[in-house]
């Protein structure tokens, strides 16, 4: 809790994802590392003009994503990205590395000056189109105390995705069950509950069981949110994270607009 607050003090932030291009080494890479940053800086200082609470720089366009560790040209490239986006930016800065490296994630965060990384299995296993993911707590925060990182109100927090999108439970697992355990046991900074897949809602239900097993620490709505759900499931979170409701036409790789970030910002009160 302490370097949530440290983050957003009592504030319910607005997050929004800045979906990176291909970058080196992934199958739709365009050849041209200049435009990736000037793309995401671009998203950076929209998302600033409409009054988002942090941004978070995610390897979106890089699919077919590797299940776990991913190559050293994608570290690189998101290094220089996120250090880009931090020196333009006065919010927070998160990373998050698809599928589910949150050590790289960690070192890019640690290395650019980002102050918080998404995981989206930190604890328990998920069936995904990747195959087997399995939690990384273990390693992830025994890697954060090495790098000095885990101080109570100046390290890199970790929110964790619970039951995440584009997958399944390798068991029945209950909201609340897996709530708890990916804070109690995974050392999660806060939890993200998500809808099935991107740019699905969460059930009201399931988000009342995530806030009941979290006990008072942070629940974060990861998908479906925007003007259509924001009077509905705003209530009932602590943040949200939101890309494709932020885009020019609601469109996924859309240059995010300002407007509707400052539309989405007035309904989603502090």
């Amino acid at each position: 809790m302490n370097r949530w607050r440290q983050l957003f003090g009592e504030r319910r932030p607005l997050i929004g994802v800045i979906h990176l291009p291909p970058l080196p080494g992934s199958p739709g890479w365009g050849g041209d590392m200049a435009a990736v940053e000037a793309r995401a800086l671009a998203d950076a200082q929209a998302y600033v003009g409409g009054g988002a609470t942090a941004v978070l720089v995610e390897n979106f366009g890089d699919h077919p994503f590797f299940p776990h560790q991913v190559p050293p040209e994608t570290v690189a490239a998101m290094g220089r990205i996120a250090t880009a986006v931090v020196q333009t930016v006065s919010l927070p800065v998160g990373i998050n590395v698809l599928r589910n490296d949150g050590a790289a994630a960690l070192a890019v965060a640690v290395a650019s000056g980002a102050q918080f990384i998404r995981v989206n299995v930190l604890s328990g296993a998920m069936v995904t189109d990747q195959g087997l993911i399995q939690g990384c707590a273990a390693p992830l925060l025994r890697q954060r105390r090495l790098l000095a990182a885990d101080g109570a109100t100046d390290g890199v927090a970790v929110l964790a995705d619970v039951l995440v999108k584009h997958a399944l439970p390798l068991a029945p697992l209950p909201m609340h069950v897996a709530v708890q355990d990916t804070l109690a046991r995974g050392g999660a900074d806060g939890v993200i509950v998500s809808g099935d897949s991107t740019g699905t809602p969460v059930e009201p239900e399931v988000l009342q069981q995530a806030r009941h097993g979290a006990q008072g620490a942070p629940v974060l709505i990861g998908s479906g949110f925007g003007p259509a759900t924001a009077d509905r499931l705003g209530p009932l979170c602590d943040g949200v994270i939101v890309a494709s409701a932020l885009k020019q036409d609601g469109r996924l790789w859309n240059p995010v607009d300002p407007q509707r970030v400052a539309q989405l910002r007035s309904r989603f009160h502090p």
